[in-house]
């Protein structure tokens, strides 16, 4: 993750500043009143870069943990307008209070403090000498051992809640950040610009929104995991809702797919690990439990993913030109007559890749 030294400006014309933590004007004194720094503490800050939705800043006091302050924007940081009201950073938080109980013990970052005037939470960190995922990932490639973690985190999260499904329902049944920061930007906006997946991605929208059966992270994709002593941490869960697990099996397999478009040299690897993140997370969430049609609803988001990451409001940027066409062509070829395996799919994406 890249650290940026802090900012120190004042809002122009204001005796006051305004509520923004890259300001070490606000935030300093901010930490002090709500009682995170010690009042005679000046810590080090960095800002985290990386996200669109969020500003997010590491937080070391000189005598306490380091904890991680984030923020959410209005306008999030991609080419396309696309807005969210900042008040999701409470679903977030909402999220880490019950995920630190339903994940995979140490793979979430404990909430420790929320303001809901200002938008404002903060985690305890992640320690030093961790490296994001994702990195690692496009510059080394995927290894077994993540992989099978990766399955089981997202797995057991989906299994717990499925079982206690009226302990999870209520806290999580609004749609309303789903909404607005992945049904819109990925599956409509991807519809509105490639018509030869409107219908498929129109009858999509329709199952997805009626089908809510399990806690479902939203975001769960290798951007969002640190890698700490050789164990994955998982972060962002501002998209938590009570949805389709389906959802999150195509969102997440999508990057392994996209990865393996784009690292030709490491296609295979990436393959392989693609098919084996899905058969070890069917037997980790038991997905039988989610009906019949659980794969072949995943397969439908997996393919509708791999259209949004390079026609939606928030496309992959490590996609050259070809190897975007190349992605839009392989989904509209299989939309006609997707498999309802994800094995399968696995295995026709590849040839279509490879034929292209």
């Amino acid at each position: 993750m890249t650290h940026m030294p802090l900012p120190k400006p004042l809002h122009p014309g204001s005796q006051t500043e305004i509520a923004d933590i890259e300001c070490a004007s606000f935030l300093i004194p901010y930490l002090r009143k709500h009682s995170l720094i010690d009042p005679d503490d000046s810590p080090t800050t960095q800002i985290l870069a990386g996200g669109v939705s969020n500003k997010t800043l590491l937080v070391e006091p000189h005598a306490r943990p380091a904890f991680v302050v984030k923020q959410a924007l209005a306008k999030l940081r991609v080419a396309s307008d696309w807005y969210s009201d900042p008040g999701r950073i409470h679903r977030e938080a909402l999220g880490l209070r019950y995920l630190e109980k339903l994940a995979p013990a140490g793979t979430i970052t404990p909430l420790i403090f929320e303001d809901t005037t200002e938008h404002i939470i903060a985690m305890k960190a992640v320690p030093h000498e961790h490296h994001n995922w994702k990195a690692m990932l496009l510059d080394e490639g995927p290894t077994h051992d993540h992989i099978l973690q990766f399955a089981e985190i997202i797995g057991v999260i989906h299994s717990k809640s499925f079982q206690n499904s009226k302990q999870f329902y209520e806290p999580f049944r609004d749609l309303t950040w789903f909404e607005s920061l992945r049904l819109e930007p990925y599956y409509e906006y991807a519809g509105a610009r490639v018509p030869g997946a409107r219908d498929f991605l129109s009858g999509l929208l329709d199952d997805t929104r009626r089908t809510q059966i399990a806690v479902v992270h939203g975001d769960y994709s290798p951007k969002n995991i640190l890698v700490h002593n050789d164990r994955l941490v998982l972060l962002d869960h501002e998209v938590i809702h009570f949805g389709d697990p389906a959802f999150d099996i195509g969102f997440s397999l999508t990057h392994l797919l996209s990865k393996s478009n784009h690292c030709e040299i490491l296609r295979e690897r990436f393959l392989d690990c693609a098919r084996l993140y899905v058969s070890h997370y069917m037997l980790v969430a038991r997905a039988r439990q989610f009906g019949p049609k659980f794969q072949g609803r995943a397969c439908r988001h997996t393919l509708a993913c791999l259209l949004a990451r390079v026609a939606g409001r928030s496309p992959l940027e490590y996609l050259g030109d070809a190897e975007r066409d190349r992605q839009k062509r392989a989904v509209l070829s299989l939309i006609r007559k997707y498999p309802d395996s994800l094995h399968e799919l696995i295995d026709s994406f590849a040839k279509e890749i490879a034929c292209s």
